[in-house]
């Protein structure tokens, strides 16, 4: 455990001080029963959403947290992963003075968030094998340090960092330690949510987008402390995630069997995409995997991109990443676009 962590040091004194909104939602919380609701200016008229959405979404919340094994009072949901983030910044990060570590090569909007709150960022790059480099992330923290950014598994390698390293990390690193768990269900490795009792410091994000397969709600999860979530509830929108999201994202959870089918289906198509990758001969090197995605080396990765954008498959083209020259993401799809691409490869 990080010795002598005091979440009340790492909080801005803006934050700490602050009286957030209440919400007419807020005030009466009973959505269940009959009621005549006259309280918050809204449109009588009845056609599903004319009502502000529940401000602390806890019919959702409670789902996850028996899904995950937590209190609803230690999640806090958001528009999306990158509303989640950006709270973090504005709780714990004060402006021209505080700075994050992020290690790239890793997921682009940890740097566009610390430039857009005006903190600054100091990168430490992945080890040659994608893993944190332990030793010099400690040299680069200063008492200014708020926030370290662990993206695992990690985008756009796909590899889940060695647990050892990043509890490493956890117990060396006295500001908060995000672990961003966006590919978490496609990897064999455990979830540090099983960890926030342990380390007090540890925020987890998950998502909707990925193996559950709603990018286009944009339901972002963050799993913490009370103590953590708290400070965040108090800087949030009042009504973050509308009523359709809501909705959406209970009945999607509470199908979880179609989840893990679905999956279960992209673990195996993935397994049949990397026995064809290894027999193209332009591919270079096949990354290790605990994502939806590979990772792959080519010889010439834009001309490779294009002769695929000629047959009508879109792939990503990562090598303008650190540590990812020439280099191309190809995310699983269904089998049958699976079949299109490995045909592609095969006719280039």
């Amino acid at each position: 455990m990080v010795t002598e962590f005091n979440i009340d040091t790492l909080v801005r004194e803006n934050v700490k001080k602050l009286k957030p909104y209440s919400s007419a939602r807020d005030e009466f919380k009973d959505f269940k029963k009959d009621m005549v609701f006259l309280d918050a200016n809204e449109n009588p008229f009845n056609n599903g959403v004319n009502r502000y959405p529940d401000p602390q979404q806890r019919s959702l919340k409670d789902l996850l947290g028996n899904l995950k094994g937590v209190e609803a009072s230690q999640i806090l949901l958001g528009n999306g992963s990158d509303e989640v983030l950006d709270l973090l910044f504005r709780a714990f990060c004060e402006p021209k003075k505080d700075n994050i570590i992020t290690l790239p090569p890793s997921y682009g909007m940890y740097k566009v968030l610390a430039e857009t709150n005006d903190i600054e960022n100091r990168e430490v790059l992945l080890t040659a094998e994608f893993e944190p480099d332990v030793e010099q992330i400690l040299e680069t923290v200063d008492e200014n340090s708020k926030l370290l950014f662990i993206c695992s598994p990690n985008n756009p390698t796909g590899n889940a960092f060695n647990p050892k390293k990043i509890e490493a990390l956890l117990k060396g690193f006295n500001g908060i330690v995000v672990v961003d768990e966006a590919y978490i269900d496609f990897s064999n490795k455990d979830s540090w949510i099983g960890k926030l009792q342990e380390f007090p410091n540890l925020v987890v994000t998950q998502t909707l987008s990925k193996a559950y397969g709603m990018a286009g709600i944009r339901l972002g999860i963050c799993y913490a402390s009370e103590e953590i979530i708290s400070i965040l509830n108090k800087i949030k929108p009042p009504y973050n995630v509308n009523e359709l999201t809501q909705q959406k994202a209970v009945e999607r959870v509470g199908d979880i069997k179609s989840v893990k089918n679905e999956i279960t289906s992209i673990l195996m198509e993935r397994e049949r995409l990397i026995k064809v990758l290894l027999e193209v001969n332009f591919i270079n090197k096949i990354y290790p995997t605990d994502a939806n995605f590979v990772l792959v080396k080519v010889d010439d990765a834009n001309a490779r991109y294009d002769q695929l954008l000629d047959k009508g498959i879109v792939v990503r083209n990562r090598s303008t990443q650190p540590l990812c020259e020439n280099t191309l993401r190809f995310t699983i799809g269904t089998p049958v676009e699976n079949k299109n691409l490995i045909q592609s490869l095969k006719e280039i």
